[in-house]
Parts: structure tokens; C-alpha cells; sequence
């Protein structure tokens, strides 16, 4: 605060691709923010029009010399950990796209420096904030453990949207270490449990990976201390089914709870199939199944 007045923080946008845009656009009409610089180390695709103002820096090290006081970080994840120490080490905040790290030990070292320096370190887990989700928690808490949650996230993806998928998977191998940390985060709220078993697959249906241990599809189970289950599972590429491709359910003594998406939103393609990511954060409808009926909300 300088006279009275609250200064606008200063940001810098690391990585301008499809989240990395969404992100500038939000600080971009928020009043509380004045991007000073986004970083992209090739000219950018699809470019928003409201970002044309902002000055393009080519390399991280150039944000790092504009002193921000946040740098928000929207690249591959492979870069997440180091980004995220150098800013913190820089005096800035980090907002940081998930996952956090690539391994534990990195996600470890990325908290330990943010404990040191002082510094906030905000994880997108945008679900968490979303009404519809916190509902979907909530009712999902009123059937009672132990319970049963069932999820997945499948992505019929085709062009450079399975290019894109190609390219995160050789940083994290397989699209649940990507995806699944949302939805591996809503069984530990719903449970308030702790997990005492993890159990994991993959499998690769492209000959389009590497042989180092890229999978395109997999599935994860975890049994939670109460006696609760749930699994997850991701899969990317051309091949992937468009049916249950959205599945977000949890059961329990007292009935059931679900995420419904309506049938119109099920077209193939970019209009509410799989393949489009915002209908993977709608939910349509929540459907309540209370031990005796049904209730749409």
C-alpha cells in the first residue's frame, strides 16, 4: 500500500500456450494485477488480442531481471521445479501449473524453498475453487464412508492436440501424473483418509512413443485407511473411446453421488467430446441418489 492506495502486482506469464494464455487473460481483467512481461521462447499461436500490449520475452532469465513480484509458470512440466526455486530464490511468489514436479523429490525441494524464502507457492488445482466441484464434494461427503469413487479422464486426441499430449508425456510418462493429481486430490477431501495402499498401470497403444516408458493409458487404484477405494484412469491419443470417457461417481452406505454430462455434450470432436478440456470441468448435472430415488440438480 503507498498513500492510502494498493499498489497493482506486478506479474510475469511464463509460457503462453493454452493455460499459460487463460492464465495472463484472468490477470489481464483483474484490476489487482499489471503484467509486466510474458515469456514464450517461440511466436506465440492464436494469440488473445487483449495480449498484444504486453511485451513477449524470450527466455526465463529475462523475467527473472524484471524483479515481478509474481511468475506465474505454465510450461512443460519437466521445467516446473527449477522455474518455480529460481523465482522463489528471486524474491517472487509462484503460481505454478500442476503438477508441481515430475518426481517427489523435486516437489519436496520446490516446498522447502518456498518455506525458506518466505514465499507463496499456489499449485492450479482450479477445481478446488470451482461451485460445482465443492458441491459435488460436499454431497459426495453425505453418503457416508467407506466409500467407493470411481474417475477418469480419457482424451480422444488428434492433430496437434495429440502432439501436445506426445510432448507432456515425455516428461511425465503417463497422463496420470498429469491429470490424476486433480482428481486424486478430490478422493483425499471426499475420504479424509489416508491412503495406505497405491496400486498402478500403464500401457502404451502408439507406436508413436518412445520405448523409455511412455504410456498413453493408465489406470491407478488406492485403498484409503477407512476401508474406502477409488481408482482413476487417463488416457490421450487418437484410439482412446468416446464412451464413459467422463466419469466422476462416488458410493457409499447411504447411496451415491455423480457428475452427469448431458447427452447433447457427448458429440465427437471439439464440441463436447472427449477431446474437448472444458467439458471436462463442467458438470452438467449432479445427480443424488439417497438409498431411495433420484434428484437432478
Amino acid at each position: 500500500m503507498r498513500n492510502g492506495k494498493y499498489e497493482r502486482l506486478t506479474v510475469v506469464v511464463v509460457g503462453i500456450g493454452q493455460m499459460g494464455c487463460s492464465h495472463a487473460l484472468a490477470y489481464h481483467q483483474n484490476t489487482g494485477f499489471k503484467i509486466i512481461g510474458l515469456v514464450s521462447r517461440s511466436p506465440p499461436k492464436k494469440f488473445p488480442d487483449e495480449l498484444n500490449q504486453y511485451p513477449i520475452l524470450l527466455s526465463f532469465e529475462e523475467a527473472l531481471l524484471l524483479k515481478p513480484n509474481i511468475i506465474s509458470i505454465n510450461t512443460h512440466t519437466a521445467t516446473h521445479a527449477s522455474y518455480a526455486i529460481a523465482a522463489m530464490e528471486a524474491g517472487a511468489h509462484v503460481f505454478v501449473e500442476k503438477p508441481l514436479a515430475a518426481t517427489v523429490a523435486d516437489a519436496e525441494r520446490v516446498v522447502e524453498t518456498a518455506r525458506r524464502t518466505n514465499r507463496k507457492l499456489v499449485i492450479a488445482y482450479i477445481l478446488r475453487h470451482h461451485p460445482s466441484w465443492v458441491e459435488f464434494i460436499n454431497q459426495a461427503r453425505q453418503v457416508d464412508p467407506p466409500f467407493v469413487m470411481r474417475m477418469n479422464l480419457n482424451q480422444r486426441s488428434t492433430g496437434n492436440a495429440w502432439d501436445i499430449h506426445k510432448r507432456i508425456l515425455q516428461d511425465v510418462k503417463n497422463p496420470v501424473i498429469d491429470c490424476g493429481v486433480h482428481f486424486i486430490d478430490f478422493m483425499l477431501h471426499i475420504s479424509d483418509s489416508k491412503p495406505v495402499q497405491v496400486r498402478g498401470m500403464g500401457l502404451s497403444l502408439s507406436d508413436e512413443l518412445s520405448s523409455d516408458g511412455q504410456a498413453n493409458y493408465g489406470h491407478l487404484q488406492i485403498l484409503f485407511e477407512d476401508g474406502s477405494v477409488g481408482w482413476y484412469e487417463a488416457g490421450w491419443g487418437p484410439m482412446m473411446s468416446e464412451t464413459a470417457y467422463s466419469v466422476k461417481d462416488v458410493m457409499g452406505p447411504r447411496g451415491s453421488v455423480s457428475i452427469v454430462v448431458d447427452d447433447k455434450e457427448r458429440t465427437a470432436g471439439n464440441n463436447g467430446g472427449s477431446a474437448d478440456i472444458d467439458s471436462h470441468t463442467k458438470t452438467s448435472r449432479l445427480r443424488y441418489c439417497h438409498c431411495g430415488g433420484s434428484v437432478y440438480a
